[in-house]
């Protein structure tokens, strides 16, 4: 028989399991070709080329994906050659050499390939116009987008699929060449080894292990304190390795020991489920744990990078308005122009004028008195503090009151806050040149008043004094550069494309030239509100579709992986279903345990997975945005609907075995 006969009639055989593969292969395509066309989609180019990071952010995206595939598509070619060992060890009984076998492998593997390279571009091709209208949404682009066919993105995914190839090829031969003849009789059942007795050692490194998770968990939430600012990079490298170690500890020892506890409980009186649940759980829980760390890891990694950034689009429009509070924001009496425009075209708005003077002073005198350290920088560190008259803040906050040496301390928010907690009621003394005035703290807020150009950063703080205290201090206000600013608000929303238009076209418009106190120019570009937000739009946007992206391919290959794994350990116990439906075991009764089993395969690692992400957001979410609990509560969302449709079609697939069995 001809070697092209025998590849066909054993991939006719093999057909059940080679749709298993093949899907992995037609999806992998699928998403690279997909990401790899928008990337040379022209609307999109188009759209995304103001920004200076978006072909980077896009060029490191494709690397991550193409790990992703790299590792998804050798998972499952290592299962598929798993699954055909006895058909391999059949091959070398009648004669055939490992040469001979890795050649017919080899020949069906191209063809398998090749077939899915094919679909998967077709499917790329048509799904690229679907991410692209999702990117251009998310970037409040209002732009049509066509069916484009690019040939370098078919270049680039032929050239990355025959390098994966090779790959495949090599892994796949390493396979045949190192295993002996008896071994790929048994390979097919080397997970499931019996679990006779639990040693005491065991127990402790199991408890071991939720130790090191929990300690993980405690650490990343003293992570970002200005105490451990010296040992960032050492704590977390201390806080990823026991969480990753913990968590192959827990999956290795912790839940075979208590699947083995409940079954010792019931005194060998076990129902059918939980000999279908408990047993196998407990048993293929060594060959497992590494898998599922894995699994749980990249869950824990992808969702905590997905839901970082969409804290940071989510968070774009508080961001701008920490920066620009106002629609439109005039410093120095610059700019008087548009404001003429603004008159000439009948555009209504409000004004509010802040008389500025800059004091020194540290901040950190208002830390509470526990956390006032010696190692603590923030704390004798001296800065330029902007103070405003209580007359000219009462036109934002009519109720606000302060009297003689008073003050309110404003505008202070973002990661300043979250990091830098400060007390009320509290002194602080500052200076401006050889005064000098001890200002007693009434009330700090967060809301943001100030640009964010005159505060030298977001969440910059500002003080409110008593109008006779500010007047004193401006008797130095040649030591500082900032004097005065004009929020302007529009009185309707309905003129602001009119009035975007108006900014754009004044000469010099949001350009300021001011001199410090050493006489040198200095010049600062203040942008509009909208301008800031759209600018935070379109490079958080780029930045949240591709990590959303990455996270969906993370999510599916994982998801993946284990239906592939539950499909493979459906197969295995196909003879024991048939054992059981003979004796007389209804359908209903064997699928309590298998729902049972699938509760803990996708449940377990989703959960911890989700633990994972949590604490690793929370440590430092404060960073990326203003708001936690809703992008965090949508982005697990998200994760446990898809993780449901993977336990949904696993149990269906396992319905489908036990109907068969009879």
């Amino acid at each position: 028989m001809s070697l092209s006969k025998l590849v066909l009639r054993s991939m006719k055989k093999n057909m059940k399991h080679y749709y298993l593969y093949f899907f992995a292969l037609i999806f992998s395509v699928t998403l690279y070709f997909s990401f790899v066309t928008l990337q040379n989609n022209p609307e999109v180019l188009a759209t995304v080329q103001q920004s200076g990071t978006a072909t980077a952010g896009f060029e490191a995206a494709t690397y991550m994906l193409y790990f992703i595939i790299l590792f998804f598509v050798l998972y499952a070619n290592h299962l598929f050659m798993k699954r055909r060992s006895k058909e391999v060890g059949l091959y070398q009984l009648i004669g055939m050499t490992k040469g001979l076998i890795v050649r017919l492998l080899a020949v069906e593997s191209i063809l398998l390939f090749v077939g899915a390279v094919v679909l998967g571009i077709l499917a790329g091709f048509f799904s690229s116009r679907l991410f692209a209208m999702i990117l251009l949404r998310i970037l409040e682009k209002e732009t049509f987008v066509a069916m484009t066919f690019s040939t370098e993105a078919l270049q680039q995914s032929i050239v990355v699929f025959a390098i994966l190839l090779v790959i495949v090829l090599v892994q796949m031969a390493w396979m045949i060449y190192r295993v002996s003849l008896l071994s790929l009789f048994s390979a097919a059942k080397q997970a499931d080894e019996r679990v006779k007795r639990f040693s005491a050692l065991q127990m402790v490194i199991g408890f071991l292990g939720l130790v090191l998770i929990l300690y993980g968990y405690y650490a990343s939430t003293k992570l970002f304190d200005i105490d451990n600012s010296g040992n960032l990079f050492l704590n977390m490298i201390i806080i990823l390795a026991t969480t990753i170690g913990g968590t192959f500890l827990v999956f290795r020892f912790s839940v075979a020991f208590i699947m083995n506890s409940i079954r010792l409980k019931k005194n060998g009186h076990l129902s059918v489920h939980d000999v279908l649940a408990l047993t196998p759980i407990m048993h293929r829980m060594k060959s497992n744990a590494k898998s599922l760390t894995l699994i749980t890891v990249l869950t824990g990694v992808s969702l905590g990078i997905a839901t970082l950034a969409y804290i940071a689009y989510y968070s774009s429009e508080a961001h701008a308005h920490s920066s620009v509070p106002g629609d439109y924001i005039l410093l120095e009496d610059n700019d008087q122009d548009f404001l003429k425009k603004l008159e000439e075209n009948n555009i209504a708005y409000n004004k509010i004028d802040y008389r500025l003077q800059g004091v020194t002073a540290a901040v950190g005198q208002l830390i509470p008195e526990e956390d006032q350290q010696e190692s603590n920088p923030f704390y004798s560190m001296e800065g330029t503090i902007y103070t405003i008259p209580l007359s000219d803040y009462q036109q934002r906050v009519p109720e606000a009151s302060v009297s003689g040496n008073e003050a309110i301390l404003t505008n202070y928010g973002g990661y300043m806050e979250a990091m830098f907690k400060l007390e009320k009621d509290r002194d602080i003394v500052v200076s401006a040149g050889e005064l000098e005035e001890t200002f007693h703290v009434v009330d700090i807020q967060k809301e943001s008043i100030i640009s964010g150009i005159v505060t030298g950063g977001a969440g910059g703080p500002i003080f409110v004094v008593a109008d006779e205290v500010f007047e004193k201090l401006a008797t130095k206000s040649d030591l500082f550069q900032w004097h005065k600013q004009t929020t302007i608000m529009l009185k309707s929303q309905s003129d602001l494309d009119l009035a975007e238009k108006l900014y754009k076209q004044t000469i010099g418009s949001g350009v300021i030239s001011v001199r410090d106190s050493e006489g040198r120019t200095m010049k600062y570009t203040q942008t509009s509100y909208e301008g800031e937000r759209q600018e935070n739009i379109e490079t958080l946007g780029i930045t949240i579709f591709t990590t959303a992206f990455l996270a969906l391919a993370f999510l599916m290959t994982t998801g993946s992986i284990l239906y592939f794994k539950q499909m493979s350990e459906a197969e295995e116990e196909r003879a024991s279903y048939t054992i059981l439906r003979k004796i007389g075991f209804a359908e209903k009764d064997i699928m309590r345990g298998i729902y049972m089993k699938q509760a803990f395969n996708f449940g377990v690692p989703l959960i911890i997975g989700l633990l994972h992400s949590y604490f690793a957001v929370k440590s430092g979410w404060f960073f990326f945005g203003t708001e936690l609990t809703t992008p965090l509560w949508i982005a697990m969302g998200c994760y446990i609907a898809l993780y449901a449709i993977f336990a949904v079609l696993s149990i269906g697939y396992y319905k489908k075995v036990i109907r068969e069995s009879l």
